[in-house]
């Protein structure tokens, strides 16, 4: 396989960008920002997300057995970026953005965030450098109604400018 051709037509598939977020056991908390997100069932609602497997925020997932999706909105590059790297929690503040609980899932609920899914993991699959957890959707909140199609409110990847990009 041409490793560059490889490269190219994967970075082709276009990615919503989202805050990922877990809170384990012990109360731990992590955000990452994630794009490799999916709908894979109706009924029952069920997603699925990529994490890096190296990663916290994938640690506290596995110790809890849920997460927060955090809708980013189209416009708030920042928010993406301030995940991209291990974020501190400072009482109500992960990365410097306010959270909450959430209602169902203890893991953080992002202020800024239009719209977000508390989810129950209930498959894994462990392959390459990332893990693929399905999760069932067990609440769902729009804190900010789109103007249009739902996916036009959303931060894309391609969004953050030509030299950001991922896949491959």
């Amino acid at each position: 396989m041409d490793p560059d051709a490889k490269k190219t037509a994967l970075r082709m598939i276009p990615y919503g960008l989202y805050v990922l977020t877990a809170c384990g056991k012990d109360g731990r908390m992590s955000a990452a920002t994630v794009n490799w997100v999916t709908q894979t069932s109706f009924a029952p609602p069920l997603i699925a997300v990529g994490v890096k497997a190296d990663s916290l925020t994938h640690a506290l997932i596995e110790d809890s057995g849920e997460f927060v999706l955090n809708v980013i909105a189209k416009g708030d590059n920042a928010l993406a970026y301030a995940f991209f790297k291990p974020a501190n929690v400072e009482g109500n503040s992960i990365g410097g953005e306010a959270f909450r609980a959430g209602a169902i899932v203890k893991a953080p609920v992002l202020d800024k965030a239009p719209a977000h899914l508390e989810c129950r993991i209930i498959e894994v699959v462990k392959k390459g450098d990332h893990t693929l957890f399905v999760a069932e959707v067990v609440e769902a909140r729009v804190k900010i109604a789109p103007a249009g199609p739902a996916d036009e409110a959303i931060c894309w990847l391609k969004d953050l400018g030509e030299k950001v990009y991922y896949g491959g």
